[in-house]
This record gives C-alpha cells, structure tokens and sequence, in this order.
C-alpha cells in the first residue's frame, strides 16, 4: 500500500509555556508544519523536532528555558549519534527577547524566531537543513503573518481559542510584551468570522478570542469600517452551533459601554471576564503606567454586574512593584475585598530587563514582597472558595470536554470557568448538559447531571 503524501513522516514536538495565546500559536506552528510532513510526538524522545514556546512574563523565564535546552542537548546528541538528526527551535517572547544569547548560550540549537515569524518556520527548516549555524529570525515583519498562515484545519476540541488581536501599545512599566510581540495589531472581520466557523464546524462549542488587549480590538469589516469587539461578538454569535464566547486578556482602559453592554444582550457570552487591574493604589496604577485609576476599575467592576447580575469577576495583581508602600498594599487588600474576586492570579514583582520599573529606585525587600503576597493570595483564595461554595445548588449547563480521571466520570467548564465532573456516559463529550452543583472541592466542583443538550455541528 503506498503511504499517502499527508501522512505524517516526521514527528513533531512542542512545549508551550506561558499565556493561551501560546497555546494558539503552538497549534499554528502545527498547521505551518503539517505540510512539511510533521505530525505530532506525545514526547521529546520520539520526536524529529523540538519546539520550546516560551513566554517572558514569569520570573526567571529565560533561565527556564536555558535549563530545558541542557537536557535536550543530550537527546539531541544521542539521536546524531545513532545517525538521526533532531531539529531544535526555541519560539515565542524569550526567544524575541533574548535573540543571539540564545545560541551563544546553547549552539546545539537550529533555529530562534519570535512570536511574529512563525508563519516563516517552513522556510527556517529549510535553511537549517541545508546550512551550518543557528537560524535567527526575531524581526517585525511588515506583512501580516496571519494573512501567510494556512487556514485552521485541526480541531482544537470543544473549547478553541481564537487570536484576533495581538501586541500592545499600553507599556506597563513592568512588562515586556511591546518589546517582544509589538504594537497592537487587529485582524480583520471576515478572517475572524471564518477561522470561526471552521473551528465550530471541527468540533468547538466555545471559543476564546485572544489577545494581549484583547478588547483593544478594531478590526476592519468587508465593507471598510471598523468594527468594535462588542460588534465582533454579536457577529460570532450568530454562528449556529456556537453555544458560547469569551475573550481575554482586556484592559480596563478599553471597556466600554457597548462593550459592558454586550454581556447582558448577548447570550452566549459568558458570565465570566478575567480583568487586570494589578494594584488598588492609584499612586501604584500611575508608576506602572497602567492610566487609569482604581475608581474606574470599580465603576466597571458595578456596570458589569448591572449589566449581568451573575457575571463573575478574575484580575492580576502584582505586589511589590518599586515604590509600593504599606498603605499602597493596603489600598489594593481594600479593592480586592469592595469587589469580591472568583478567581484571581497575584505574583511578586521581579524586574524584566529593558523594562522601565527594572531600573527604578525604591525596590521592594524580598521579605516584603513575601508577606505582601501571602496576605493577598490569603484573601483572593478564600473569595474563590466562597465563590465555589455560593454555586452549591445552582443549576447551570457544563459544557464538558472529555473523560475524567476516574471510570465512569465526565469534566467539564461552568459557564464562569470552573471545572467541574459528573457521573455521566462518554457521549457527553462536546456536548452542553444541565447539571446542579453538588459540592466544592479545593479545585473543581462536582455535580448532578441533570439532562443532555446535544448541539449539532453547523
């Protein structure tokens, strides 16, 4: 029987840290090299290439990364040695960031490129092949890279992201994502719309609209206007077999009122908005740069739930950051408990290179920065558990994805994004059901299943 040309010839391999716009890219990155032959390894060891997508946003991120490529080294060498060879890249913001350092630190390494050239990997692979050294491709290109991707083929399962705006022209003081993905670039509508249904149509009852101010959106429609993120979302709406939408990551400079309005006249927008704020000291908010005040983040914080009474409220916070004071820390402990938070993320601040807060005066002692954020995630942790716990005996839908750990067990997402399983049969999969909330555990919820809503594919 004579193999297929699309059959997979190759492996491929890819370790994805960091953000769901990573996430994305990863699955792009896939499709980019399908054509080449490469179908997916479930481990480094049987793969023919290796792509680490890294991100720059945690704390010692590169030396991360640099310790990963130590231990592929000796994979890689142990391939050359048995006459294989192992294509090793390194994508993503580290890879944007720290460029060159990377394979003067790891020559072992074939190809570095940054999270706005990964539709030029194919050509990359070719060079690596054929050439001697490390190919390095960290540019801003002009061209669009979306408009040089080929079309989402894979199915991404019943929940899919969907990246429609990317980089950022806000320039916190403490983040590097302007250096290394760029200023704020929206995809049109219509490349919007289709990728949509083509996900819908392989399988997603949810998508995740993706960005890094997301609701920064202002796409260009087939008609020559621009589009607002509130009209996308009504637009996607109207996709039959599309149950549900979200979208992250927003700034709270970039809600508006269409926007806030959008989540009580849209039902398939879910009840669930992840929104930084980062601190709630305004004298804080105004050294990080972030332009905007904690009596802004409140008022939306209200409108929000005026808009949707069920709506549920995630943010990040940083603690420590140059400057900060007890009263500012204070300030933000008294944001956090006026707004009540279902899941929040809070990390201490630790200087990224090239970025303003880096070189500040007035850093924060360790110890401080310690005891600041185990006050703080004291506080969020017992909001979320107080959140979980107020959905006991609640009746909602779950849309689940898959088997869980344990025979006879369904998982699945809350329309607010808990994870939650049952007791149910496996044709649940990529299906909504009705179900009440029984208990809540420390990470995940379990219910009662209560009746199956089969969605057919558009």
């Amino acid at each position: 029987m004579t193999t297929s040309p699309t059959a997979p010839r190759k492996r491929l391999f890819i370790r994805t840290w960091g953000c769901q716009m990573n996430v994305y890219d990863s699955a792009r990155m896939a499709d980019v090299l399908a054509p080449l032959g490469y179908g997916p390894a479930e481990t480094p060891e049987e793969a023919d290439m290796v792509i680490l997508n890294t991100c720059h946003i945690r704390e010692k991120a590169a030396e991360k990364v640099f310790s990963d490529l130590g231990r592929l080294r000796l994979l890689k060498a142990g391939k050359e040695a048995a006459g294989q060879k192992m294509v090793l890249a390194v994508a993503g913001c580290v890879a944007q960031a720290e460029g060159a350092e990377i394979t003067a630190r790891a020559p072992w390494v074939d190809i570095v490129l940054g999270p706005q050239t990964y539709h030029r990997l194919p050509e990359m692979v070719a060079r690596a092949s054929r050439a001697a050294g490390a190919q390095i491709d960290t540019d801003f290109p002009v061209e669009q890279k979306f408009d040089l991707l080929p079309e989402v083929n894979a199915s991404q399962g019943p929940i899919a992201f969907l990246t429609i705006q990317e980089g950022c022209d806000k320039f916190c003081s403490f983040c590097v994502v302007p250096y290394t993905r760029g200023a704020e670039f929206s995809r049109p509508v219509a490349a919007i719309l289709a990728e949509a249904r083509r996900l819908v149509a392989g399988g997603a009852r949810e998508i995740a609209l993706l960005g890094q101010n997301v609701n920064a959106w202002h796409g260009e429609a087939p008609d020559g206007s621009a589009w607002t993120l509130s009209r996308l979302l009504y637009a996607l709406a109207e996709i039959d077999g599309l149950a549900r939408l979200r979208y992250t990551t927003s700034h709270p400079r970039d809600m508006d009122d269409a926007l806030i309005a959008a989540h009580g006249r849209i039902p398939q927008l879910m009840p669930f908005l992840h929104l930084p704020v980062q601190s709630g000291s305004d004298r804080v908010l105004q050294a990080m740069n972030r332009q905007h005040k904690a009596e802004l983040f409140l008022r939306i914080a209200d409108q929000l739930r005026e808009a949707r009474p069920d709506m549920a409220l995630s943010s990040d916070f940083i603690v420590g950051h140059p400057g900060e004071t007890d009263a500012d820390h204070a300030a933000t402990m008294a944001l956090v408990e006026k707004v009540g938070f279902a899941l929040a993320y809070s990390f201490k601040y630790s200087p990224r290179p090239g970025t303003p807060a880096a070189g500040q005066p007035l850093q924060v002692a360790e110890a401080v920065k310690d005891a600041r954020l185990q006050e703080l995630q004291a506080l969020l942790r017992r909001q979320q558990d107080d959140f979980n716990r107020a959905c006991v005996g609640r009746e909602c839908e779950i849309l689940f994805t898959g088997p869980g750990r344990h025979p006879g067990q369904m998982v699945g997402r809350t329309p607010w994004l808990q994870p939650v399983h049952v007791t149910g049969p496996a044709r649940l999969a990529g299906s909504l059901a009705r179900a009440r909330i029984a208990a809540a555990h420390p990470n995940s919820l379990s219910a009662l299943l209560l009746e199956e809503k089969e969605l057919a594919c558009a």
